[in-house]
């Protein structure tokens, strides 16, 4: 159960980076709103997983997925650049965060 937390509070920091963005470009309420409830949702998964899985562990995977969730919403939804070495290196965070999961 605390993977499948884990997971939901990668998914929700990410839901948070696209409020940060709306909030930045757009200055609109429901965007405070999703930036606010997506990161305390975030905050509180991770919290709960952090109870039973390593900590380095459980944050690496966190920052991970909200770190390539970022990057891939940022160039689908936000036109940002699509680079090879982009996906790349995105690629690389979503491998280490495999590794992590297989020797933890």
């Amino acid at each position: 159960m605390a993977w499948v937390a884990l997971v939901f509070a990668g998914l929700f920091e990410i839901g948070g980076v696209i409020g940060i963005k709306g909030v930045s470009e757009r200055k609109g309420w429901r965007y405070v709103l999703i930036l606010a409830v997506s990161f305390a949702a975030s905050f509180s998964l991770l919290s709960y997983a952090m109870t039973i899985l390593p900590m380095g562990t459980a944050y690496a995977i966190w920052t991970g997925i909200g770190t390539a969730g970022g990057a891939i919403t940022g160039m689908f939804l936000f036109g940002e650049p699509k680079e090879w070495r982009r996906v790349l290196f995105i690629a690389m965070i979503l491998c280490s965060a495999v590794g992590l999961k297989l020797i933890s």
